[in-house]
């Protein structure tokens, strides 16, 4: 990886002129399609999913999954969810974390595609994700593509997640690299907020197409 000549677009790889060489990805919603409800599909009736993944409810599972986002295992979160929700809905929680890879579909259209010509033009490339690392792994495991990826950041490693600028600034240090060689595709504008305070030039994703056609303009 990282070997000096023209990449996509025209591209410098060369480490030293300051050009890009490389590209950090938020993994789920960016790389990774990822669908809660597969989890539960045709084990409960929709009404019973859709109460259990209501984004509204405050110590709901999605309260629970930025804890366990930030370090807390699994069981912690199961016991703590069924103190308000009680054994019958947390039996449900348990189900969802138990077939979990039901929820990663694939990857994001052509993105797969994208990565591979990304790698093969030898930019490194990276995944910043805000998951545990048993889920994380979990993929790896479904989208043999995320093998192109050079290293990853786990939030529940750094007990941080994006948007917060401090998740970007790790980033940097883990992979050792400098902000002006580095270019972040986030599908939030937060996300992308944060990375650019950081001095990260950064892309909203809409999509494969629209992203190589960014990174063409950043040439």
């Amino acid at each position: 990886m990282g070997a000096q000549g023209e990449g996509i677009g025209g591209f410098q790889t060369d480490e030293e002129d300051g050009r890009i060489r490389h590209l950090l990805f938020s993994a789920r919603g960016v790389l990774v399609d990822w669908n809660p409800r597969k989890a539960l599909a045709g084990q409960y009736p929709q009404g019973v999913i859709d109460m259990v993944l209501d984004p509204r409810d405050e110590w709901g599972i999605w309260r629970y999954r930025t804890l366990m986002n930030l370090g807390w295992d699994e069981e912690r979160a199961l016991t703590d969810y069924e103190s308000t929700h009680g054994p019958a809905v947390a039996w449900v929680f348990r189900l969802y974390l138990e077939r979990f890879d039901l929820t990663i579909t694939g990857m994001q259209p052509g993105m797969a595609e994208l990565l591979d010509d990304l790698h093969n033009q030898g930019f490194t490339l990276w995944g910043l994700s805000n998951t545990t690392r048993s889920h994380a792994r979990l993929a790896e495991r479904k989208l043999e593509t995320l093998g192109l990826l050079d290293g990853a950041l786990i939030s529940a490693e750094e007990h941080v997640q994006m948007p917060d600028s401090l998740f970007f600034q790790l980033a940097l240090r883990r992979f050792g690299i400098s902000p002006t060689q580095a270019v972040f595709v986030g599908d939030s504008p937060d996300q992308v907020e944060a990375a650019e305070s950081c001095g990260i030039r950064s892309i909203l994703f809409k999509g494969a197409d629209h992203l190589r056609e960014e990174i063409l303009k950043l040439s």
